[in-house]
């Protein structure tokens, strides 16, 4: 805990943004982060809550040790608070970014809506840790002789990579894209994270002895198989790329595109790259000058709407089937578990029309052209009201309602009955040992998981590398 009354004394306070109307002009972080004496004040308003559910199951993945570090920050030890918040996460500068923080709605102060400042607290410990230069390689000290394969380089690969690089195996990370990330890179927009972070965490896992092959599209490439055989273990990390279908007549009009298309054109635009590779036949999408409908009410679509903005759109309109949530939860029958109530993401907040309980009937155009979107009211079991109808201009549709699983076409098809799909057609295995059906091969994140959050990937990793250590050695001293 932080100070014994300090969450008496002490007001939550929130980092601000800057202006909307700067923020849009640009694709950098727009967060101006607390000042060190604000966030040591922060920390020591952690109370002695007795169970401490913001890093249980209920509230952080990853099992971070939030009232350690907090009272570790209060008293001014940032290097031993910056150890133990390495000892649960590897990659605090990430979700202390893109978290949507469940161990705030989970902190005993939240039953009050002050909870501690936790999210913000873990970043400015992450970040002082690499201005001060504490975060350096930490290679192996013996080898043990062992190959791993880790097929993709977002956050559950770069986990599972770095503890099992430190526990001494030969680590090989094949990733399709020119770069290491993920998600991370080419799908969260650079106003939410910025790509050096990835960069200098690469830079360590590389000194650390990980050696990262781009440009390597498993099951194109290189087969499953191939891969199994050069290596004592293979963990697939490849996430769940494959987006859902809206199921609406329409979507083949030009105009209309998967969200992640479009962010990952973005993304790729910020980072010196080509937006569109040499062997893919997309169409370069802007949203400069347009009207834009996003459909979907999750992240995705939150992201989509500000690269929209930043790109130029004349409106941005979001649908969600869902209704519209409550303004405030009701604490005792939800806390600590994460609740459904009315939220408006900074992207939201910088001119988004959001239109609830409003189900996509198709899509409409002109000369092969989108130029509006049907809609209609919908009831409480989300089906059509008659006589709701309306039609949304737009020039530009993005679809952003998940995603269904993993690439089925390439190594999943080439292993054939090898390996084993669930019923959602993830790849099969358990959060015990991470196994799939296929020998040697494992897998972790959300191509097991389904589609997830940053910090479920970590865990995820994690704990895949561990299973793998055990695996190959008979034992392991990595943590779970």
């Amino acid at each position: 805990m932080g100070k014994v009354t300090g969450f008496m004394e002490i007001d939550r306070q929130e980092q601000k943004y800057q202006p909307a109307s700067d923020r849009i002009r640009h694709f950098k972080e727009f967060v101006i982060p607390l000042g060190e004496g604000e966030v040591q004040r922060q920390a020591a308003r952690c109370m002695d809550c007795g169970i401490p559910f913001c890093h249980g199951p209920t509230g952080c993945p990853v099992h971070n040790q939030i009232p350690d570090w907090n009272d570790l920050v209060y008293e001014g030890d940032w290097d031993l608070a910056l150890r133990n918040l390495h000892s649960t996460n590897n990659f605090p500068e990430f979700t202390g970014r893109i978290c949507p923080a469940p161990c705030e709605e989970a902190c005993t102060l939240n039953l009050e809506d002050i909870p501690v400042n936790i999210k913000s607290i873990e970043q400015a410990i992450a970040d002082k840790g690499f201005s001060e230069g504490w975060i350096t390689p930490e290679p192996a000290a013996t080898k043990t002789g062992k190959a791993v394969a880790i097929i993709g380089s977002g956050p559950a690969g770069m986990a599972a990579a770095q503890q099992l690089a430190r526990a001494g195996h030969t680590v090989h990370v094949y990733e399709r894209e020119p770069k290491a990330g993920g998600l991370l890179r080419y799908g969260i927009p650079d106003f939410k994270m910025e790509k050096h972070f990835i960069d200098r965490r690469i830079e360590q896992m590389e000194a650390e002895g990980v050696t990262f092959h781009y440009g390597v599209d498993v099951g194109t490439s290189v087969s499953l198989e191939d891969l199994a055989e050069r290596h004592d273990a293979v963990i697939l990390c490849a996430g769940s790329e494959r987006p859902r279908d809206p199921g609406v007549s329409g979507f083949d009009l030009e105009g209309c595109h998967w969200a992640m298309t479009y962010l990952v054109q973005q993304n790729r635009r910020v980072g010196g790259e080509p937006e569109v590779p040499a062997h893919s036949n997309e169409a370069p999408i802007w949203s400069a000058g347009k009207h834009v409908v996003v459909i979907g009410g999750g992240d995705t679509a939150s992201d989509c709407v500000g690269t929209s903005f930043r790109q130029g759109a004349l409106s941005v309109t979001q649908l969600d089937i869902r209704p519209i949530p409550p303004l405030k939860e009701d604490k005792q029958t939800i806390w600590p578990y994460w609740p459904t109530k009315f939220r408006t993401s900074s992207s939201q907040a910088e001119g988004a029309e959001r239109e609830f309980s409003a189900a996509t009937l198709g899509i409409v155009g002109e000369d092969g052209h989108v130029t509006g979107v049907k809609c209609a009211r919908v009831d409480e079991k989300r089906q059509p009201i008659p006589g709701t109808e309306f039609i949304l201009k737009a020039d530009l549709v993005l679809a952003a309602i998940g995603f269904s699983g993993p690439r089925l076409d390439t190594y999943i098809a080439g292993a054939g009955d090898k390996l084993e799909l669930d019923g959602r057609t993830n790849v099969k295995a358990n959060t015990e040992d991470y196994k799939t059906t296929m020998d040697k091969v494992f897998a972790a994140g959300d191509v097991r998981k389904g589609q997830s959050l940053v910090v479920w990937a970590i865990r995820e990793g994690r704990q895949a590398a561990r299973a793998v250590d055990e695996f190959l050695t008979g034992s392991t001293n990595l943590p779970r």
